[in-house]
């Protein structure tokens, strides 16, 4: 069982930059790929981000190549999304996953955060 935390959401504005984080409990967050997704109002939830246990693997939602970094550090048991250049689109509830499988595509995530909130102003 992995229990997740997010943490770092806030009001921003377009161009602005935030870093979100989630904290997992439990001795085998080293085991776990871990991934972002995120829900706007009325749409439905989507892929943003994932690393892999170690980190030497990440893929990207084609929206947000090349301004936001997803990354890990597995002594603090803690997986980051860097955002930068935000814009009004990337508004949204970003939430923490993680899984057993090792593969990033795919393969459906067995553990959720409980999300937060992002808003970023024009």
């Amino acid at each position: 069982q992995v229990q997740l935390v997010e943490s770092g959401g806030g009001l921003v504005q377009a161009g602005g930059s935030l870093r979100l984080s989630c904290a997992a409990s439990g001795r085998t967050f080293s085991s776990y790929t871990m991934g972002w997704f995120r829900q706007a109002p009325g749409k439905e939830r989507e892929f943003v981000a994932t690393i892999s246990w170690s980190g030497g693997s990440t893929n990207y939602a084609d929206s947000v190549k090349g301004r936001f970094t997803i990354s890990r550090d597995n002594a603090k048991n803690t997986v980051y999304l860097q955002m930068n250049n935000l814009k009004p689109g990337d508004t949204a509830v970003y939430y923490c996953a993680a899984k057993m499988s090792p593969i990033l595509s795919g393969v459906r995530y067995d553990y959720w955060g409980q999300g937060t909130q992002v808003t970023v102003s024009s």
